[in-house]
């Protein structure tokens, strides 16, 4: 059941209208229904996964969470005798809660391995055998069946969960409706945001009341990222399936526009879910976590991924960079705790070589990004502990006003997380590298070839714009809040501009699937 379909909305005004009319001790009870339902629009036979994952993770949460406390049988020993007991009793304690969380990592992420990674591990593996004579005349044994949608979201879920426990950060759930309304709340559970149980969970238990702002804002914030998703990625989308899926056919401009466009579309594609996963859950009380803080203004990469994608990059930072060792360790091992989270990370988004080029590639990003900015540190350093130095000179660097260093520093990052997307949006690695390598070949045959019509080309120009514009205009203030401030009349026609988009798009545009669906 896509967002963008008649029958989620249907399916939406029915639940929203049951949600405010039943007493708050069903609301669990509805909006557990209402997401098994919804995550069984894409796949019935699916459910019984999501719901062994749920099964699995809340007792082992139950277990995970019992401590050792002091034997009643032992209370008539001796004090020294008593506290070895009560030491052994403590330790026995502590295995059994390893055993625990480590049965429900195996079982949750071996799932996840399974249903996502098998093909391409084997596949990879036959590969690499066939270069040493090993396994010839033999095919990799493939699994020919669907990837359960939002497998990797709720299994991150999970993972968290349980690792939360286990450090004593929060407390397990003891009733399991609620705890597998966190699993699989319906907004968020195809494609984000991921969400912590100490955020949402205490949530389901909150009584919420209808709230006309409340509502409102959730509704412009949905229909803005319906605005993002249908009129304005679906639109690019043409332009790039053309040119990526047929890469071989072009040679400079048009790779190069394919490659921007593929830029834009994924951020307007993918925040466009959230901005509807978000505000849906809003409507009716809910509050999600904010993935996208507009990350084509970041002014570094380290800021990017703190704007981009941001329940799953405070994920790996939690729970992989962090056990890794994280910054309080030597240099090197700094740089390989980067570079392995970024790689893991690259591979969580797809079983495609593609992907882990493309994390790799932000991993080597950002070790290279804090060796310059370590060097520049210290030159500074040194400069300014040298008396000798010129007070009315300085570096070609100093003299360039700060607010200019901000645009060229933005620019230079923005071409680098775009170069990146060519690696994630390719079919291939070796078409990533033959755009990569033909996207700069000026002149030859036909090197500029029409690839969609020129109205449609300027239609999404025109898009674009309005996209800058809007963003622009959210540095100060979201673009929800913002139209609530209108004048009534300005009010209306912007719904009504914003919903014809969206109905003309939907009917006559090409519908395209949320590209993070696939992950």
């Amino acid at each position: 059941m896509l967002f963008n379909s008649l029958s989620f909305a249907l399916f939406f005004v029915i639940l929203t209208g049951l949600n405010f009319t039943l007493p708050h001790r069903f609301r669990w009870m509805l909006m557990l229904a209402a997401s098994y339902y919804f995550y069984m629009c894409w796949n019935v036979g699916y459910i019984l996964l999501i719901a062994a994952s749920t099964l699995i993770t809340w007792y082992a949460g139950l277990q995970i969470s019992k401590t050792a406390s002091p034997n009643s049988s032992i209370s008539n020993t001796n004090s020294s005798n008593k506290a070895k007991q009560n030491l052994a009793l403590q330790e026995s304690y502590k295995k059994r809660k390893r055993f625990f969380l480590i049965i429900s990592l195996i079982l949750n992420l071996g799932a996840l391995l399974f249903f996502k990674y098998f093909n391409f591990f084997t596949t990879s593996l036959f590969e690499i055998s066939t270069k040493f004579n090993l396994f010839t005349g033999h095919d990799a044994p493939l699994l020919h069946i669907m990837l359960p949608v939002g497998i990797s979201f709720y299994t991150f879920q999970t993972v968290s969960y349980t690792i939360d426990i286990y450090q004593g950060k929060i407390e397990p759930e003891r009733h399991l409706g609620i705890f597998a309304l966190y699993v699989a709340f319906w907004p968020r559970i195809v494609a984000g945001p991921i969400e912590r149980a100490g955020k949402l969970i205490p949530q389901f238990r909150q009584v919420v009341s209808f709230d006309y702002t409340t509502v409102t804002d959730g509704l412009r914030l949905v229909m803005w990222g319906m605005v993002k998703k249908v009129v304005i990625a679906d639109q690019i989308a043409v332009y790039v399936n053309q040119v990526f899926d047929h890469c071989q056919d072009y040679t400079g401009i048009p790779l190069i526009i394919a490659s921007v466009l593929f830029t834009i579309q994924i951020y307007c594609d993918f925040s466009g879910y959230s901005d509807m996963a978000i505000g849906t859950a809003k409507i009716m009380g809910y509050e999600l976590t904010e993935n996208f803080k507009h990350p084509y203004f970041a002014a570094s990469l380290r800021e990017f991924w703190q704007r981009w994608h941001i329940s799953l990059s405070t994920w790996f930072r939690d729970y992989v960079y962090i056990p890794l060792g994280g910054k309080r360790v030597v240099k090197w091992r700094f740089y390989y705790n980067l570079f392995i989270t970024f790689l893991v990370s690259g591979l969580w988004h797809g079983a495609n070589w593609t992907f882990v080029i493309w994390g790799g590639l932000h991993g080597i990003y950002l070790i290279v990004e804090n060796i310059l900015e370590e060097f520049f540190s210290k030159l500074k350093s040194l400069k300014n502990n040298n008396s000798c130095l010129d007070n009315n000179k300085g570096s070609v660097r100093d003299r360039v006003p700060s607010k200019l260093q901000n645009y060229i520093r933005v620019a230079i990052t923005l071409f680098l997380v775009n170069y990146a997307w060519i690696f994630f949006r390719a079919n291939s690695v070796a078409d990533a590298f033959s755009i990569t390598g033909r996207m700069f070949m000026f002149g030859g045959e036909n090197p500029a070839a029409p690839v969609v019509e020129p109205s449609v080309f300027i239609l999404s120009m025109a898009l674009i714009l309005l996209l800058v514009i809007v963003e622009f205009k959210e540095q100060s203030i979201r673009i929800e809040h913002y139209i609530a401030t209108l004048p009534t009349g300005a009010r209306w026609s912007i719904y009504t501009l914003g919903l014809w988009a969206i109905i003309i798009s939907t009917i006559f545009g090409v519908k395209q699937e949320f590209i993070y669906f696939q992950f």
